[in-house]
């Protein structure tokens, strides 16, 4: 692990791995956790030849938690100066959940710096709410009512986050274990980037995307409905959906094996 240095010396946690690999990956985790999440990817993918670099998004993980930045365009903007620094080119961007619509709006504002390939995992996008002329996505009620108990019961929320990720039964041990990720974020993270995902709005960076795009949506998903896959697949141009029928939100996790595979597919594509 190492530190870049961002706006007003903010630092966000890079891990680099395999760095003298041909081909690059670029992950970002979701909402509210850490690089950690892709524990049985970057395993998977550095024995399939890959580079694989995560982060710790601004407020998580090992990344400082300033008071302020929690902004999508600040975001991607930490991502930008990252790429910059590791003189990234030709890699595939990689996002999760939250950091889903990250990576889309990445794609809009730096014009897809870098990328040469896009992949969504049960993204965020275009909005994590639904609101009038977009029936879609979970109520801002409902997410008011996360950001309530981030800010009053955090060991809580983490809890029922990591009972509500899977769709398949898995261990306690794995349940605990992403409770703990979800736990070791900042609570000024968490609460200030639950704000985003209640309001930010993304249809413009769907719009924005001009390279291949896998989509890749789990459709037992009870956090990020199963349907913001299809409205991606339709406004993205060229993309490929890939549905896993047997998968909640934990997409990488719940049929791990397939999921693996179907990326490293995509990937050699």
């Amino acid at each position: 692990m190492f530190y870049v240095k961002v706006e007003n010396n903010v630092k966000i946690a890079v891990y680099d791995l395999n760095p003298d690999a041909c081909k690059t990956v670029l992950m970002i985790h979701g909402w509210p956790l850490s690089n950690k999440i892709f524990e049985y990817q970057k395993r998977f993918l550095v024995e399939c030849g890959y580079r694989v670099i995560t982060l710790d998004l601004r407020g998580f993980g090992n990344s400082d938690a300033p008071a302020w930045g929690y902004d999508y365009d600040t975001l991607a903007r930490d991502i930008y100066k990252v790429v910059c620094k590791l003189n990234l080119h030709y890699f595939t961007l990689i996002g999760f959940s939250m950091g889903g619509a990250i990576v889309l709006r990445y794609m809009n504002n730096y014009d897809g710096y870098g990328v040469e390939k896009l992949i969504l995992l049960g993204a965020a996008a275009p909005s994590f709410t639904s609101f009038e002329g977009f029936p879609y996505g979970v109520s801002r009620d409902s997410v008011d009512e996360l950001i309530r108990l981030a800010k009053t019961d955090r060991a809580k929320f983490s809890k029922n986050f990591s009972e509500k990720l899977f769709y398949r039964p898995h261990s306690e041990e794995i349940k605990n274990w992403f409770y703990d990720i979800s736990l070791s974020a900042s609570g000024i993270g968490t609460v200030e980037t639950g704000y985003s995902l209640r309001d930010e709005r993304g249809m413009e960076d769907l719009c924005s995307v001009r390279v291949p795009t896998g989509i890749f949506h789990g459709k037992k998903d009870d956090i990020v409905p199963y349907e913001l896959g299809v409205i991606q697949h339709e406004y993205i141009r060229g993309s490929k959906l890939f549905t896993f029928e047997n998968s909640g939100h934990g997409i990488f996790y719940d049929e791990l094996k397939k999921f693996n595979q179907q990326l490293l597919n995509y990937l050699r594509s």
